[in-house]
């Protein structure tokens, strides 16, 4: 079973209060290219989302963020009272002492300021909330993955019902072979009578039978054949066979191009051409196989 290298997941876990949300986007890398964003607060987590993303995903360019939404309203500090009002009391009375009147929205900001009146409470991850976490990006990947076999099933008929229709072109080329061997023993003949000069007919065949062996495609069409089962066979039999596959296409140019080089022919020029524009379009496509 074939994947694509594209695909999201989308998970949600809560924990008391909290809800904590995972999301994850992947793209084509010939790698495993991961990315992860997690609130400060969790970073204690990543080690392990990142060990969780690479047993499942196994290649590609994984971005992964992870984000905490509270029910509740939560404040990042802590207002000491006894020491705010004892602050006032003293700023109060010395602005009065000096014959300064000011503001009370004058006068609060300068108080908080001062020392051990606000005090800050650092957060920390509990055991509960890294296994939230966990678990919401375990699930995320898994959705991803589940997208990712989706996606891979439409690229590999996409692929599939291109190779065939290379097989098409390849087989369609075989009526215009006897044509353009008879063409070449033609046009040589035509080039001997317009220079008007005596050969020997014998001498003459041979090398025209030695010419065309050398424009001979047999082999290139039977090799051509076999990658293309190749190919068949890989992609239904084998697992995360991107690379492979795309080595396939390669050999695959390689008898294609051969076959246009020694082509002589119109007709067989116009089938090559249509066989590159579908290899060309299985290339890209392998590139989103994993």
């Amino acid at each position: 079973m074939q994947r694509s290298m594209t695909g999201f997941g989308k998970a949600e876990v809560k924990v008391g209060e909290k809800c904590f949300v995972a999301e994850i986007r992947s793209l084509n890398s010939k790698q495993l290219d991961l990315s992860v964003k997690l609130p400060l607060v969790y970073r204690a987590a990543e080690f392990e989302v990142r060990s969780v993303i690479a047993k499942t995903l196994v290649r590609g360019k994984v971005d992964v963020m992870v984000t905490c939404q509270s029910e509740t309203v939560q404040t990042v500090g802590q207002i000491n009272k006894e020491m705010f009002r004892a602050y006032l009391t003293q700023v109060t009375d010395a602005l009065s002492f000096s014959g300064i009147n000011a503001a009370y929205d004058v006068i609060v900001p300068s108080v908080l300021r001062m020392p051990n009146v606000l005090s800050s409470e650092v957060e920390t991850a509990s055991d509960s909330d890294i296994a939230a976490i966990i678990e919401a990006v375990t699930i995320a990947a898994k959705r991803l993955d589940d997208f990712r076999v989706q996606e891979g099933a439409t690229l590999i008929s996409d692929l599939l019902a291109r190779v065939s229709i290379i097989e098409q072109c390849r087989d369609a080329i075989t009526p215009f072979e006897t044509t353009r061997a008879d063409a070449v023993r033609t046009r040589i003949r035509e080039g001997i009578a317009k220079i008007g000069v005596e050969v020997d007919e014998n001498r003459l065949e041979q090398e025209m039978i030695f010419y065309i062996e050398k424009l001979d495609i047999t082999e290139e069409k039977v090799r051509l054949a076999n990658h293309c089962n190749y190919f068949r066979e890989v992609a239904a039999t084998e697992a995360m066979a991107g690379r492979k596959l795309g080595f396939i296409a390669q050999e695959m140019g390689r008898e294609i191009n051969t076959t246009g080089s020694k082509a002589n022919n119109h007709d067989i020029q116009v089938l090559v051409v249509k066989m590159k524009d579908e290899l060309e379009k299985i290339k890209e496509q392998v590139l989103n196989i994993l």
